[in-house]
């Protein structure tokens, strides 16, 4: 298994999970004695299992946590591949854009009935927890709640006001969407916005007192093209990261695709966590984030997803495809680019840092049971010589063996 917030890798080890909890009671690790016996590191004489009420033998998998998708967009799963060919605002702006079109002229069930089957697709690929951005006001974080009943998974909705509008930096929130952001922080996880760039100062300081008033998570894209950082420097004489601290201090921001180095020096003296989506921003043609760079300035990183309109909910690809790219990026450091144990920790241990999961991210006494098994005998896996760097780049929905939430499985078997 991977064991704790540095996802040790211990080769053989014995897992008590408390079935009323979901919580992981003791693990301990096996040893072969002389006589190839089991001999537990435990203070007990007895291994833990021995006394549970039903024991599995799961020789041949490896159990690692479940990842966290640190950014959806679930509800334009409706519109998958439909702006394949067409640019960055033209697909997603929050006010002109297909997405947005797509969306307001959708049937509800019709978006329900995606959203339920992304989130499917996302749990038979391990991911147990996701973080989406929810557009559509108070309706929109109702119809992620009602889509997602009866589901083994978690998330957290994290909703929005629609109103995008720019009269000046006094330009205050008017009281129909005060309203608005009042009944979404009511239901939702907290508020997720388009970027800074369709709101004024005083607007951006509005909602984030809504949110962190009542300790709600509060974060917003940011840099994720040069058209948006250069309409922030035009419009505001200062960039999108520089103007957002200016005003607040989120808990994350997500893309910083084009974020200069000061930028990303910045977000890591606040303290905040930074989401990146690889792939998605390679859809979009915008630019590869630079996390070897956020790594070494001492950012906190996660990785999402993103659009399920532009890209498959995938973190196995996901790792896969950062993992490579960095190598290419930094060659002129020998080539070895992000180390592949510090990617997996951007899809478990980070996210539940940056968003507050508590008792999730990692396996360890006195965590959730949340959990992946992966076959060691999978074909693309065996011999598995590191574990890490099979995870990261050879892995895949095929090698997961079962996924469990809470202790429990939820999809495969074990």
């Amino acid at each position: 298994m991977l064991y704790g917030s540095d996802l040790e890798f211990l080769e053989r080890a014995s897992i008590t999970v408390d079935d009323c909890t979901g919580l992981i009671k003791d693990v301990d690790v096996i040893v072969d004695d002389d006589n190839n016996g089991r001999q537990s590191n435990s203070n007990d004489s007895d291994t833990s299992y021995v006394d549970a009420d039903y024991s599995i033998d799961c020789e041949g998998l490896l159990m690692i946590p479940s990842f966290i998708n640190a950014h959806t967009h679930i509800a334009d799963s409706i519109a998958k591949d439909v702006t394949y060919n067409l640019g960055f605002n033209e697909s997603i702006h929050p006010v002109f854009g297909v997405k947005s079109r797509v969306l307001s002229k959708s049937m509800s069930k019709h978006i329900m009935h995606f959203i339920r089957s992304s989130a499917l697709a996302m749990l038979s690929k391990g991911i147990t927890t996701f973080i989406d951005f929810r557009e559509q006001g108070l309706n929109g974080v109702n119809m992620l709640r009602e889509s997602m009943d009866g589901l083994a998974m978690r998330y957290l909705a994290l909703g929005r006001v629609e109103h995008y509008s720019y009269a000046g930096d006094d330009e205050p929130l008017p009281d129909n969407a005060i309203e608005e952001a009042l009944n979404v922080v009511g239901v939702a996880d907290g508020f997720g916005l388009s970027g800074a760039n369709e709101y004024s100062r005083k607007a951006l300081e509005q909602l984030a007192l809504i949110a962190i008033s009542r300790g709600k998570v509060f974060g917003m894209h940011a840099c994720e093209s040069e058209e948006s950082k250069a309409y922030s420097m035009e419009r505001f004489g200062m960039s999108e990261v520089s103007r957002i601290l200016s005003i607040t201090r989120p808990d994350f921001l997500v893309h910083m695709t084009v974020a200069s180095n000061d930028e990303l020096m910045l977000a890591a003296s606040k303290r905040i966590g930074i989401v990146v989506c690889p792939r998605a921003n390679a859809v979009l043609g915008v630019g590869m984030p630079r996390v070897w760079d956020m790594l070494r300035f001492g950012c906190s990183v996660a990785i999402g997803t993103d659009n399920v309109m532009l890209n498959s909910p995938d973190l196995f690809r996901e790792m896969d495809y950062l993992w490579k790219v960095s190598r290419l990026m930094y060659k002129s450091d020998k080539g070895r680019g992000i180390d592949a144990r510090e990617i997996i920790k951007m899809v478990t241990v980070n996210p539940a840092r940056i968003f507050r999961l508590n008792r999730l991210g990692y396996l360890a006494e006195g965590m959730y049971a949340d959990a992946l098994f992966i076959d060691k005998y999978s074909l693309d896996i065996m011999p598995m010589h590191n574990p890490y760097t099979a995870i990261v780049h050879r892995a895949d929905v095929s090698s997961i063996r079962a996924v469990m939430l809470n202790g429990r499985v939820v999809h495969g078997r074990l």
